[in-house]
């Protein structure tokens, strides 16, 4: 469950990911087969008034901002529920490869509360408004094969191949210009907030960042050779 202690570990365990450099990406996934996340701590959850609920719905938020700016990607392999808690962190990641037994949803109301970890914002983004309140709303839980049919998740996979699948997006995804990719996560992240001319003017600023470094000149010079790129993040 997402109590306290495990908010702070995630963080912990992401802000190392974002400082170190030999960090290319990340996947993230539950132990065991039965649970990616299964939510909130319930027994927590009880006991917690107003003022401390909206400082723990900041910091959850908080954490979960600092996964989608990772600047790096983070692929969710998504092996079993991802309710509440749990459906909010797998939206923050960049890429989520789901099981088929998955399950997700946002069960709040049901508690009489709302999604507080950023599912407001970021399942209308991911899914459309309608279909988005339509979840939040009931609080159902959908299958793997539901939320990959509404554009929640990116694939569904045999349980047995989540982590393989994961890795082998990551791998395809690290052999690019690490430059290059977070600032193409950036101009996607930030653009998503902005207009579209806006986003323009964002694209074009992070494109001419890219075309100064030495993995442009790599990586076109690879491209004309016709050999394989060799990026160093410079």
């Amino acid at each position: 469950a997402l109590n306290t202690p495990t908010w702070r570990d995630l963080k912990a365990a992401f802000e190392d990911a974002k400082a170190d450099v030999a960090v290319h990406g990340a996947i993230l996934t539950g132990s065991g087969d039965k649970a990616f996340i299964a939510g909130a701590d319930i027994s927590e959850l009880a006991h917690v008034e107003a003022f401390d609920a909206q400082e723990s719905s900041r910091f959850g938020q908080d954490v979960l901002n600092l996964i989608e700016n990772l600047g790096k990607p983070v692929i969710a392999a998504i092996n079993g529920f991802a309710l509440g808690g749990g459906c909010e962190t797998a939206m923050a990641c960049t890429i989520r490869i789901a099981a088929e037994h998955a399950k997700f949803g946002q069960p709040e109301v049901k508690l009489g509360l709302l999604p507080g970890g950023g599912g407001t914002q970021r399942l209308p983004r991911l899914v459309g408004k309608g279909r988005a309140l339509q979840l939040i709303l009931t609080g159902e839980t959908i299958s793997a094969q539901e939320a990959y049919r509404i554009g929640l998740v990116n694939e569904v996979v045999p349980a047995a191949n989540v982590i393989a699948r994961a890795e082998t997006i990551l791998k395809q995804i690290s052999a690019n210009a690490p430059i290059a990719v977070k600032f193409s996560l950036e101009a996607v992240n930030k653009g998503m907030d902005t207009s579209q001319i806006e986003g323009f003017a964002l694209e074009a600023s992070y494109f001419g960042i890219c075309a100064a470094t030495e993995d442009k000149k790599e990586g076109t010079s690879a491209f004309l050779e016709k050999r394989a790129p060799q990026f160093h993040g410079r």
